[in-house]
């Protein structure tokens, strides 16, 4: 693999198995020919060309807590580190390049909330 070293962070992991779980047994095959499609070429695609993917921080920002978080994200990252997003099929890939290396922090099928409903609910 030409290019970029690809690194997977153990939430990047973590996030395929809830991911899984969310598919349930009905998701099963759709979710494998993710798992194939992204190593067999999306990784690959990524790790020779890493710009591919559109910068993360480019979104334009509609709230000012939002504003806050991507100030505290700017700051966690190094000077030449480009924060990325890729869409495959139906999900959301963030990676970061850093250096020689081509980092998977996250994953996300669109479907999935970004917040905990059912805790909320319990708990009302």
């Amino acid at each position: 693999m030409a290019g970029k070293r690809p690194i997977f962070t153990q939430n990047f992991s973590a996030n395929l198995l809830a991911i899984q779980a969310f598919l349930g047994s009905e998701g099963h095959k759709p979710f494998q020919r993710f798992l194939d499609h992204l190593f067999d070429e999306i990784v690959p695609q990524l790790c020779r060309f890493p710009k591919s993917g559109r910068s993360f921080l480019a979104h334009t920002i509609h709230s000012s807590e939002a504003e806050s978080l991507a100030k505290k994200l700017r700051t966690r990252l190094n000077r030449d580190d480009d924060l990325r997003e890729c869409i495959v099929e139906e999900y959301l890939v963030l990676y970061l390049l850093r250096s020689n290396h081509l980092v998977f922090l996250s994953v996300k099928h669109h479907r999935q909330l970004s917040f905990d409903l059912k805790r909320f609910w319990q708990q009302t």
